[in-house]
C-alpha cells in the first residue's frame, strides 16, 4: 500500500489550471500530496469549487496525488450557457484526466459531484479505481427540498445574487459548525456564479432521471451520509446500496449534507481506510 490512515497531513493544495483537449474549457484545479502517487479526484457539489475540498485534501494520505477540479460553470471555470447534465460533466472529467495525463483514479464526489461520479463510472469505467459518494442520491427528480428551493428561490433568482441568500444556502447544508473563515470562502465561491448559471445547473440536475444501469458499476464503492442530512435521505442511500454491487454505507452520526466540511479528518480517515481494505490505491 502507498499509505494507511494516520494523523500525517499533506501540504496545502497547489492551484493550477487545465485547458481541456482541442481548445476546450478552462478548468481550475488544486493538487496535493505526491504527484507520482495514485490519483484521487474530488468533485464538488452545486455552486462550489475545488476550494471546498481544501481541508479534506490536507488530511488525505500524502503519498496519494489528490486533485480537486472546479467543474464547468463553477468558481473560476469557464461558464458556457449549456452542457450541465451529469453526462456532460463526466465527459469534462475524462478530458481533464487526459489533459493531466492521469491514470485510473479513486473518484470522490459530493452531492452533484457524486451524481457525476456515478455517471463517470458508467461512461468511462477504465478511468475509475473506486468511488466514494458523499451526500449522494440516485436522482433529484421529485425531491421536495430541491423542488421548493427551485420554486421559491432559484427560478426567480436575479443578478447580483444576494450574499445573504448564498450564506443561508451553504450554512443550511451543515449540522455542525465549521470554521467561519472556511464558510466565508465557500460563500465567496458560490457568489461567482451568476443567476443564469444557478438556474442552468440546477435545472439540469432536476431533470436527470436515475441511472438505469448502476448495476454495471464494478469498482468498490463507499457511501458517506450524515444522518442529519436535510437534502438527501436514508432511502436514497438504500436505493444506491441495492443498485451498486458491493456498496457500503457507514452512516456519519450527527453529520449534515457536507460531512467532509464538518469533520475533514474523520472523512479522510474513512476514505483512506476504505482504500486500504479494498486495495484500490495499491
Amino acid at each position: 500500500m502507498h499509505a494507511t490512515p494516520g494523523p500525517t497531513r499533506a501540504t496545502a493544495p497547489r492551484p493550477g489550471t487545465a485547458r481541456l483537449p482541442g481548445g476546450g474549457l478552462r478548468l481550475p484545479y488544486a493538487q496535493g500530496g505526491d504527484p507520482a502517487g495514485p490519483p484521487v479526484l474530488l468533485l464538488h457539489g452545486f455552486t462550489d469549487s475545488w476550494l471546498c475540498f481544501g481541508p479534506l485534501m490536507e488530511r488525505l494520505p500524502p503519498a496519494w496525488c489528490s486533485i480537486a477540479v472546479t467543474q464547468r460553470g463553477h468558481g473560476d471555470a469557464d461558464r458556457p450557457a449549456e452542457g450541465y447534465r451529469p453526462t456532460d460533466l463526466a465527459a469534462d472529467l475524462a478530458a481533464f484526466m487526459a489533459a493531466l495525463d492521469l491514470g485510473p483514479a479513486l473518484v470522490v464526489g459530493h452531492c452533484m459531484g457524486a451524481q457525476v461520479a456515478q455517471r463517470f463510472a458508467l461512461d468511462h469505467p477504465r478511468h475509475v479505481r473506486g468511488l466514494v459518494l458523499i451526500g449522494a442520491y440516485p436522482t433529484l427528480r421529485g425531491n421536495p427540498v430541491v423542488e421548493a428551493f427551485w420554486t421559491e428561490a432559484v427560478a426567480g433568482l436575479e443578478d447580483p445574487v444576494d450574499p445573504g441568500f448564498v450564506r443561508d444556502f451553504q450554512a443550511g447544508t451543515l449540522a455542525r459548525p465549521v470554521p467561519e473563515g472556511f464558510l466565508d470562502a465557500v460563500v465567496a465561491q458560490s457568489l461567482k456564479l451568476p443567476a443564469a448559471t444557478w438556474r442552468s445547473v440546477l435545472a439540469a440536475l432536476r431533470a436527470e432521471p436515475p441511472p438505469p444501469d448502476l448495476a454495471r458499476i464494478a469498482v468498490p464503492t463507499l457511501l458517506l451520509w450524515g444522518d442529519r442530512d436535510g437534502l438527501v435521505t436514508r432511502a436514497d442511500q438504500e436505493t444506491l446500496l441495492r443498485a451498486i454491487p458491493g456498496a457500503r454505507l457507514p452512516v456519519q452520526p450527527g453529520a449534515g449534507h457536507s460531512p467532509h466540511w464538518e469533520d475533514p479528518a474523520g472523512i479522510a480517515a474513512a476514505i483512506a481506510g476504505f482504500a486500504a481494505r479494498t486495495w484500490i490505491m495499491a
